[in-house]
């Protein structure tokens, strides 16, 4: 088998991806590398033959008070439908133009925005309905970013817009062999010679789920190297073997330069994807159609929602 999680950006210098390969009872992962063009990518991890997991940390489904509105029967259709359409990628400069079919909000931060006034511009009847429930805080983490929403430190919505309109909505409109977890099926299912399965993995959750803490912002280089003998300690736990590359990574923090804290996530990531695949983690779906159909799930998380209203 094949494991990768590519660490997502707007910024293609920040696209980071870390790549594992099954051999034997372990797994062999090399040194993160710049994603370049994720139809390259992702081709090359389907033509290896084997079985193929590709986490990504962005937002893969809608709220369900947005599908609600919608006529397909679940987001893999209507992200395929996707292509071509430049209108809903548009990010709104102002509430005047939110709408359904152009969601993303706003361009730039002006007085008076709200993400209330964004959630009444989407037709929801308050700030809940902009937030799927993998979305919402549990009780073992704060809340993550809305879909739609698209300023700040803590937003993904530039990240789905990058990835949906410039590489998934046209790949699957064109018939690209992906299954997207958890809409095509649990990911033991899924994984099959020949076939590639993208699923959301977060490094931040990943890190609660192995025990590791950064001590310091995970921007800088100490605390990532600080953290390299829990970090090999996890990855061994794990069965995963870094190549010389990537021990020498690790020992040196990920780097001196910005993108550091890109290439460490990129390899946390990777070793979430993998307790998954391996069944370390439970590959938990909640039983909720509306998960399953739209919203989506993220890989790894057993945690509900405090809030499932």
């Amino acid at each position: 088998m094949i494991a990768a999680h590519a660490d997502w950006s707007l910024d293609a210098r920040k696209r980071w991806v870390s790549i594992a390969r099954r051999q034997g009872q372990g797994w062999q992962a090399s040194a993160p590398r710049l994603v370049g063009d994720p139809a390259i990518l992702s081709a090359s991890l389907i033509a290896a033959g084997a079985p193929a997991a590709l986490g990504l940390d962005l937002p893969l489904g809608v709220p369900r008070g947005f599908a609600a509105k919608r006529t397909e029967q679940a987001f893999p259709t209507f992200l395929a439908g996707l292509a071509g359409n430049r209108e809903f990628f548009t990010v709104s400069p102002t509430l005047d133009t939110v709408s359904p079919a152009r969601p993303f909000y706003p361009a730039r931060g002006i007085k008076g925005m709200t993400r209330a006034g964004h959630a009444a511009a989407l037709g929801f009847a308050d700030t809940s309905g902009l937030s799927r429930l993998c979305d919402r805080a549990t009780a073992e983490r704060p809340a993550g970013a809305p879909v739609f929403w698209t300023l700040g430190a803590n937003q993904s919505g530039k990240a789905a817009i990058s990835a949906w309109r410039d590489w998934l909505a046209p790949a699957l409109a064109a018939g690209a062999p992906f299954k997207l977890w958890p809409f095509d099926g649990v990911l033991h299912d899924l994984l099959r010679p020949g076939q590639l399965v993208l699923a959301e993995v977060y490094p931040a959750e990943t890190l609660r789920q192995l025990g590791l803490k950064l001590v310091g912002s995970k921007r800088a280089e100490a605390p990532r190297r600080g953290l390299a003998p829990a970090l090999r300690d996890a990855m061994a736990a794990l069965c995963v073997s870094p190549d010389a590359a990537l021990a020498g990574m690790i020992q040196g923090g990920f780097g001196t330069d910005a993108a550091g804290e890109d290439r460490f996530d990129s390899l946390i990531g990777l070793l979430g994807l993998i307790g998954v695949m391996d069944g370390k983690r439970p590959d938990f779906i909640p039983e909720d159609p509306m998960i399953r159909a739209w919203e989506g799930w993220v890989l790894g998380q057993t945690a509900l929602p405090l809030n499932q209203g």
